[in-house]
C-alpha cells in the first residue's frame, strides 16, 4: 500500500496579516502499486499534453480553473481514494497549536486516525522539507500511534518535496481542492468534484456551533 500526504494552508493563527482560516491536510491512498505508478505516468504526460517541462510541478495555487479540471480529469480513472482532514483554525484556542511542529504533528494524527481502518503495511510519503531530527520524530511519532501487535499499519514513513513525486502533487491538488470549499475567496471552485467518486471521508474540526 502506497500513500502520499500533502497540505493547503498555513499554521499560522494571525488571521488579520493573512494566515488561512483552514489547515487542510489530504491523504491519498493506493492499494495497488500498479495504479499508482500508471496514474504517476498519466500525470507526467499531462505535462507534455499541455507543454509543461518535464520538470514542471502542479501546484494547485498556481494553476488556471481549466488545468486544474484538466488535472482532476486525467487521474479520476485511476484506484487510489482519498482522506482529507480540515482544522477550522478560527475555533482554536489551545496554546500547543502555536507550535509548528506540534500543530503539524497533531493534525496529521487525526486525519490518520480517520483512515486507520484502511492502513495496512502502509509506506507512507510526506510532502515537506523538515530537519532530518523532526522527520525521525514525526515517523516515531505516526507509527506509535497507529501500529500495535495485532498490525503493522506504518511500514515506513518518508518527507520529499513534493516536485520530486507526482502522486505528491496529486495530494497537493486534494488538499487544496477540498480547502477551497469552505474558503470564501474561491467558492466558486469545485473543480475537486470530478473525483468526487474517490472521496472515503472529509472531516471539518471543530465544527461551528451554529452548523
Amino acid at each position: 500500500m502506497l500513500v502520499f500526504i500533502d497540505e493547503s494552508g498555513d499554521s499560522g493563527f494571525k488571521f488579520d496579516k493573512c494566515s488561512s482560516r483552514f489547515f487542510t491536510i489530504a491523504m491519498i491512498i493506493f492499494d495497488d502499486r500498479s495504479e499508482a505508478s500508471a496514474c504517476d505516468q498519466r500525470i507526467q504526460l499531462l505535462k507534455k499534453e499541455l507543454w509543461f517541462e518535464d520538470n514542471h510541478e502542479f501546484h494547485f495555487v498556481n494553476t488556471s480553473f481549466r488545468i486544474r479540471e484538466t488535472f482532476f480529469q486525467a487521474v479520476a480513472p485511476y484506484g487510489f481514494f482519498y482522506y482529507c482532514f480540515v482544522l477550522n483554525k478560527s475555533l482554536l484556542w489551545w496554546k500547543g497549536f502555536k507550535n509548528k511542529e506540534s500543530f503539524y504533528k497533531y493534525t496529521t494524527s487525526l486525519l490518520f486516525e480517520n483512515a486507520k481502518d484502511k492502513l495496512i503495511e502502509a509506506e507512507i510519503c510526506i510532502d515537506g522539507s523538515w530537519d532530518a531530527n523532526f522527520r525521525k520524530s514525526l515517523a516515531k511519532y505516526l507509527k506509535k500511534k497507529m501500529n500495535d501487535e495485532k498490525m503493522r499499519r506504518i511500514k515506513s514513513v518518508k518527507m520529499i518535496p513534493s516536485n520530486k513525486l507526482n502522486l505528491i502533487q496529486l495530494a497537493d491538488f486534494i488538499a487544496s481542492g477540498t480547502n477551497r470549499i469552505y474558503m470564501k475567496t474561491d467558492g466558486k471552485d469545485v473543480s475537486i468534484s470530478v473525483v468526487s467518486h474517490r472521496k472515503i471521508n472529509v472531516q471539518v474540526w471543530p465544527k461551528p456551533t451554529w452548523e
